[in-house]
């Protein structure tokens, strides 16, 4: 067996919990005080393995986007890029941990900081959208 497969195969496996919570769900803001997401702006995650992708948009967000990694059963990293609905381009970065909330509704807390086009950062909170 190689030993970079291996290796892959334990980290992800170690992640799955992770993947299971988010891939291929949608997310909408719960709380984002100092952030430009809000209401009407959807999340729409997908996870390979310890990889994360996602798109987003609605609210003050045309389009946006995200790429990241989960970084432990729990928890996760990504970077951000977004296109306003006012034309400004804005990129950043955030740290998060995935949880439940009392309905078994998938829930993200991240802290999170601007990197181009605004500066400063905060702490915002999202909760999955079940139909």
């Amino acid at each position: 067996m190689d030993s970079h497969w291996k290796d892959t195969t334990l980290m992800d496996t170690a992640f799955s919990p992770v993947a299971e919570r988010l891939h291929n769900r949608r997310f909408a803001v719960a709380n984002n005080a100092q952030g430009l997401s809000g209401a009407g702006t959807v999340f729409h995650y997908v996870v390979d393995g310890s990889a994360i992708t996602s798109h987003y948009q609605g609210g003050r967000i045309r389009i946006g986007n995200q790429v990241g990694r989960v970084t432990g059963p729990d928890t996760i990293e990504l970077l951000f890029q977004c296109l306003t609905t006012e034309g400004e381009m804005l990129a950043g970065w955030s740290r998060g941990t995935v949880g439940l909330d009392q309905a078994g509704r998938t829930t993200l807390h991240f802290v999170w900081g601007w990197l181009s086009g605004a500066t400063g950062g905060g702490e915002s909170r999202y909760v999955e959208l079940v139909e």
